[in-house]
C-alpha cells in the first residue's frame, strides 16, 4: 500500500484529490495539510510513502517543503501538481530533489500512474513542462531574495519579514533591493511580477 500525504491550500481541491486517490486499490491517504509547514510536521508523524503537493500555499510552498525534506535527509518522495507551466518552477523543483511534476488538469489516472513511478524509485514529468523547461532563462535569484520577495508579496513589511526569517530590517531591504536590481525592475511589485511570470517564485 502506498501511503500518501496531499498538501495544498484549496479546500476543494484537497478534498477532490483525496476522493480520488482513495479509489484505487494500493493507495491510502494517510494525511491532508493546507500549506507546507503542516504537511512537513505531518511527514515527520505520519511517514508516508509520497507527497502530494501543490506549489504556491501559504506559510511554507511546496518547492520549499521538498527542499526542506531534502535537507532533513527524508525518504519521503515528493511529486507535484500546479496549474503553472513555468521552466523556473520545474528547474527549481529538480534542484529541490522533486521525482514527479504535474499539470492539476492531468487525466486521474495519469495522477495515480506518476505516484506509483515515483515510489518505485521513477520520475514522472509532464512531457509538456519538460520541454518547457529548455526554453526558459536561468533563475537569477538566490533563496534567500526569494523568500523576501515572495513574503514582500503577500504584503508584509519590512519588519514582519525580518522577523519571520530573523534577519534585520537593514539586511531584509538589502535582500529586496539586490532582487529589483538582479531583474532589471524599476521597484518591488515589479520583480514580483517578474519573477512570477518566469516561474522563479
Amino acid at each position: 500500500m502506498i501511503r500518501v500525504l496531499i498538501a495544498e491550500d484549496q479546500a476543494l481541491l484537497l478534498g477532490a484529490l483525496a476522493a480520488l486517490l482513495r479509489l484505487e486499490q494500493d493507495m491510502e491517504v494517510v494525511g491532508q495539510a493546507r500549506n507546507g509547514q503542516d504537511a512537513l510536521a505531518l511527514c515527520g508523524a505520519l511517514k508516508p510513502d509520497v507527497v502530494l503537493t501543490d506549489i504556491e500555499m501559504p506559510v511554507m510552498t511546496g518547492l520549499e517543503l521538498a527542499a526542506a525534506l531534502r535537507e532533513q535527509g527524508s525518504a519521503v518522495k515528493v511529486v507535484i501538481v500546479t496549474t503553472f507551466a513555468r521552466s523556473g518552477y520545474l528547474r527549481r523543483a529538480m534542484a529541490a530533489g522533486v521525482r514527479g511534476y504535474l499539470l492539476k488538469d492531468a487525466p486521474a489516472d495519469t495522477l495515480a500512474a506518476a505516484i506509483r513511478s515515483v515510489h518505485a524509485g521513477g520520475r514522472a514529468i509532464a512531457p509538456e513542462l519538460a520541454l518547457e523547461s529548455w526554453s526558459g532563462g536561468e533563475d537569477p535569484l538566490s533563496e534567500r531574495e526569494r523568500q523576501v520577495l515572495r513574503l514582500a508579496g503577500e504584503g508584509r513589511s519590512g519588519a514582519d519579514i525580518a522577523r519571520q526569517l530573523h534577519l534585520s530590517e537593514g539586511t531584509v531591504r538589502n535582500y529586496l533591493s539586490e532582487a529589483i536590481s538582479k531583474l532589471n525592475a524599476g521597484n518591488r511589485v515589479e520583480a514580483l511580477r517578474l519573477a512570477r511570470d518566469a516561474g522563479w517564485l
